[in-house]
């Protein structure tokens, strides 16, 4: 069960981390910052909780899997490894650079990286495909898969979902990060993806819904997933923000792919320097 201490801990490796995300898609003066931020809490949550995992030898077999399915929020995950040591800090300031291992979507080649994301709709089944196959394996591990609340619109989604209930694949968690906004404007808009819990229910999921930025929950629902070995897949639906921590990114579509300027940089930083963990949720 995770301590109070735990919890504050992770909150501020959060808050950490945004910044960093931050620098990096202000120094390349390109990237995803506003799914990134969305996305970060759980992140934090997988990495430095529950995954079972070892930066020294990013391909132990025996490994939990992740897959970042929603590619373009790729700053996000490699703030993770940096910080985790799979690979060093510096190789941040190379991003979306010519001839540089982290490029705008994860790559094989950076260790750490399961999958290479970035077609959206694939990463879950991609992420059944290996689930199913630890099964075959008798390995003893959970493989996650983080989708996005847009990318949802994929038929390829519910395909998946589908084979995975169908299967009993129980070692597979997707975390759902509904942050309400795509790249050209509100999800409910562009096309509604509808009562996602109900929807995943029918599909015959478990289903655990909670606040995506709000640790206590997160580690909660983490926790309670990697238990539900009783036939069925589950999904963690994680009601974000798209854009959280900096309000003039919150719920705005136009930092889905744009990089703050001078100004909105340093006021960024500041607001998130000036985060509260203990009241952020």
């Amino acid at each position: 069960m995770a301590t109070q201490k735990l919890i504050l801990g992770l909150k501020q490796k959060a808050k950490g981390l945004r910044k960093d995300i931050l620098s990096v898609i202000y120094n390349a003066q390109s990237g995803h910052p506003g799914g990134s931020l969305s996305a970060i809490d759980v992140l934090v949550g997988l990495y430095y909780y529950k995954l079972k995992i070892d930066p020294k030898n990013p391909l132990w077999n025996d490994r939990d899997r992740f897959i970042l399915s929603k590619g373009h929020c790729s700053p996000a995950i490699y703030v993770v490894l940096a910080d985790k040591g799979y690979f060093q800090k510096s190789e941040l300031d190379g991003y979306r650079k010519i001839g540089r291992m982290l490029q705008g979507h994860p790559e094989l080649n950076t260790p750490g990286i399961d999958f290479a994301g970035g077609a959206l709709g694939q990463g879950i089944c991609f992420a059944l495909g290996i689930a199913f196959a630890c099964r075959l394996d008798k390995k003893n591990c959970n493989v996650y898969a983080m989708i996005g609340d847009g990318e949802s619109q994929e038929g390829a989604v519910w395909e998946a979902s589908m084979a995975a209930a169908f299967h009993k694949i129980d070692n597979l968690v997707v975390i759902l990060d509904k942050n309400q906004v795509q790249q050209t404007g509100k999800v409910k808009d562009v096309m509604d993806i509808g009562n996602a819990a109900m929807k995943w229910k029918a599909f015959g999921w478990n289903v655990i819904e909670i606040n995506g930025h709000d640790m206590s929950q997160i580690i909660k629902a983490l926790d309670k997933a990697s238990k539900m070995k009783n036939k069925k897949p589950t999904i963690i639906i994680s009601n974000t923000i798209k854009g959280k921590g900096v309000s003039f990114m919150e719920l705005n579509h136009k930092f889905h792919g744009k990089a703050p300027n001078d100004e909105e940089y340093k006021k960024a930083i500041d607001e998130i320097e000036n985060i509260d963990v203990k009241k952020f949720k």
